[in-house]
């Protein structure tokens, strides 16, 4: 939405500021704020993974800076459901933003927790845990009502906010599920919030491209159950970890037609403990065995559950596609299940692995097939529904890249709320509500990348990163020169390494040409004084990258190294 169609003449006293950090240029790194006067809250914590021009990233968190110049004002952490994108971030920030009281449910509490500990370091959590018509007086200024959507992992909350300005409604993650005649289900709920009055609706826009609406989980648990059957060897299935709906349903199928699970992953075992601990998963005693006990049961009883879905290079199902997996390698009467979508950007990871089990002779399927997933994101047809129930006054598509949330903007044109009430928003901008009006100012706050890499967070910075993309893309000339320590001297013919760039054997004639162009770089140079190492080096960068690019057209890192003697 056009900035200045928004705009007013001046700023009015007292409004609400609303601030997204994350999630509104990408999929992931969700989070968001709301500021009045002296007192914040913050609305999820989460992390985005690394990008292709995001080379040996971990992944990616929210800019605390604003927040963290004003951490004595943050009264709460909300967090709406326990995916990554949600909830990734917080053992970097949370000391940061002054260690705020975190109000979250049950099985959020658990993984974030869990999390905690791989980060000895963090400080201990302050968590309320929250369920589903709880209302809480977070600070003196907003109240916190939460309510259930469905999602594709357990106790998923939407978060009905109520602050001086008007209601505003985060759903976060949702769906609408149906039953078996293909009725959606739960929508007295937002029925409810919408006689409530809604000023401000921050709405998914995942899937806002989606035609249709959302497939009911029952016909995917029915396409499950006729594959499991059919299967005459061992089932293997690919899923994210934190899908633990899915996750549930699948063992519970695997129970009834008499199949032991296995799970394969880390986070994968650890999920699943968790949620059986809390009663969300329902195994009876030895349904769930380790990889250990797998040579004790024959193939056509066996059901793998693992990660790497996404053909992450060091999980699950990349170890047991390249044989590097302790217990399981693929045999030919395999059966592979992908049963999740595709994250954008691993299109080209997944289509590897399903040729790699393919050429060791693994059926697979995957929802292009048939249908074995259902997305935890309301499509089209569900997202106007939902709108049409709330009837905001003001609409904010969240939760995706510039493309779906103008693709939701349309969405809510067509689903009845004005055009001049619907606003697109970017990552750092601020945002200013009063009861009558939504005014996205000019004032912005850091919202830039901050990178997590190994043991260091916000240590990776631009000029890292383009090194690396040029390494990647066009490899690295190192020069070693030998020279005498009181004059320009050459004592010995200038040593050359290239990594990723040329092969050195079949191109002795570019070689003889840089140490040629460097042999006469420093005959011009005064001989009778001693020659300063960084200017040196930084003429040979010049002129040897100029010459190597007019030769091949390519620009390699030139790395000259000036050893005196």
């Amino acid at each position: 939405m056009d900035r200045d169609r928004q705009a007013t003449s001046s700023s009015p006293d007292g409004a609400v500021r609303l601030v997204p950090l994350g999630g509104l240029e990408e999929v992931g790194r969700n989070c968001m704020f709301l500021e009045y006067k002296n007192e914040i809250v913050i609305v999820d914590a989460g992390l985005q993974f690394p990008e292709e021009a995001t080379p040996g990233i971990d992944y990616i968190i929210p800019n605390m800076t604003y927040l963290e110049s004003k951490k004595s004002n943050v009264q709460a952490l909300i967090l709406t459901h326990a995916h990554y994108d949600h909830i990734g971030a917080i053992p970097h920030i949370i000391e940061k933003l002054g260690n705020p009281i975190i109000y979250a449910t049950s099985l959020t509490k658990a993984i974030i927790e869990k999390r905690q500990e791989d980060h000895p370091n963090a400080p201990r959590l302050k968590i309320h845990i929250v369920k589903n018509g709880d209302r809480i007086k977070v600070s003196n200024s907003f109240e916190a009502e939460f309510f259930g959507v469905a999602h594709n992992i357990p106790e998923t909350t939407g978060v009905l906010l109520k602050t001086p300005a008007g209601n505003i409604v985060h759903f976060a993650d949702f769906k609408i599920d149906y039953d078996d005649d293909d009725n959606p289900q739960g929508l007295e709920e937002f029925e409810r919030i919408g006689r409530m009055g809604v000023h401000t609706f921050l709405v998914d826009s995942t899937n806002a491209e989606e035609a249709g609406h959302s497939l009911s989980e029952r016909i995917v648990e029915k396409n499950l159950e006729e594959i499991f059957k059919k299967a005459e060897g061992r089932i293997i299935i690919a899923t994210f970890a934190s899908l633990l709906t899915r996750i549930a349903e699948i063992v519970k199928i695997a129970e009834k037609i008499g199949k032991r699970v296995a799970l394969s992953g880390y986070s994968m075992k650890t999920n699943v403990q968790i949620a059986q601990s809390l009663g969300f998963i329902k195994a009876k005693q030895g349904t769930i065995i380790s990889l250990e006990e797998m040579h004790k049961i024959r193939d056509d009883r066996l059901l793998v559950l693992s990660t790497g879905a996404q053909g992450e290079e060091n999980a699950s199902l990349m170890k047991i596609v390249t044989g590097e997996h302790r217990h399981i390698k693929i045999k030919p009467s395999d059966t592979v299940i992908f049963s999740s979508s595709i994250i954008p950007g691993n299109e080209r990871s997944v289509q590897v692995l399903k040729d790699n089990l393919a050429r060791q002779g693994a059926i697979v399927y995957h929802s292009k097939i048939v249908d074995i997933h259902s997305s935890g994101h309301a499509p089209k047809e569900d997202l106007k529904l939902v709108m049409e129930l709330l009837k905001p006054k003001f609409l904010v598509p969240v939760h995706g890249y510039y493309f779906m949330r103008a693709a939701n903007a349309q969405n809510a044109r067509e689903a009845g709320i004005k055009k001049e009430n619907i606003i697109l928003m970017d990552n750092g901008q601020v945002a200013e509500l009063t009861p009558d009006s939504f005014r996205v100012t000019q004032e912005t706050v850091p919202a830039f990348y901050v990178m997590v890499d190994g043991l260091g967070v916000g240590d990776v910075e631009e000029v890292v990163l383009r090194d690396r993309r040029t390494l990647a893309q066009e490899g690295m000339v190192v020069i070693i020169v030998t020279i005498a320590r009181d004059k320009a001297k050459l004592l010995k013919s200038p040593d050359i390494i290239s990594r990723g760039f040329i092969y050195l054997k079949e191109n002795q004639e570019v070689l003889e040409e840089v140490r040629k162009r460097i042999r006469g770089l420093i005959s011009r140079l005064p001989t009778s004084q001693s020659v300063e190492s960084d200017y040196l080096k930084t003429i040979i960068r010049d002129q040897i990258g100029q010459f190597l690019y007019n030769k091949t057209r390519r620009r390699p890192m030139i790395l000259p190294v000036v050893i005196e003697i």
